[in-house]
């Protein structure tokens, strides 16, 4: 299984990015995709995931409100819509997937990408 990342770039406060993850070799409909971020210095962190199906979305309460994850399985394809962005925001973005996870934590992920770098100026 591979997947990629892309779409990180640098953004103002309150400016939009897109990512997209982008998976193949994989029947791509059998997996959870989350979203994790991990900013310097600090532990890598829950952002948001999205069912095999696409239709039960969860959100970290930090980005509840202002990202949207979604996907296409026709495409193979996850995205993470990142609406008024804050500082707080910079990080390196990575995608995973797994088969079955643990809600509590979204530990234990299965496969990872190499991650995209999404800065946030102020």
């Amino acid at each position: 299984v591979q997947l990629q990342a892309y779409g990180g770039g640098l953004v103002q406060t309150g400016g939009s990015l897109r990512l997209s993850c982008v998976a193949s070799e994989v029947t791509f409909s059998d997996y959870i995709i989350a979203w994790l971020r991990q900013a310097p210095g600090k532990e890598r962190e829950f952002v948001a995931a999205i069912s095999r199906s696409g239709n039960t979305p969860h959100y970290s309460d930090s980005v509840k409100g202002r990202f949207t994850i979604s996907r296409d399985n026709a495409k193979n394809t996850v995205y993470l819509q990142m609406n008024n962005l804050r500082p707080e925001d910079t990080a390196l973005y990575y995608c995973a997937a797994v088969k079955t996870v643990d809600e509590r934590s979204w530990s234990g992920m299965d496969y990872w990408g190499k991650g995209t770098q999404v800065t946030v100026s102020s």
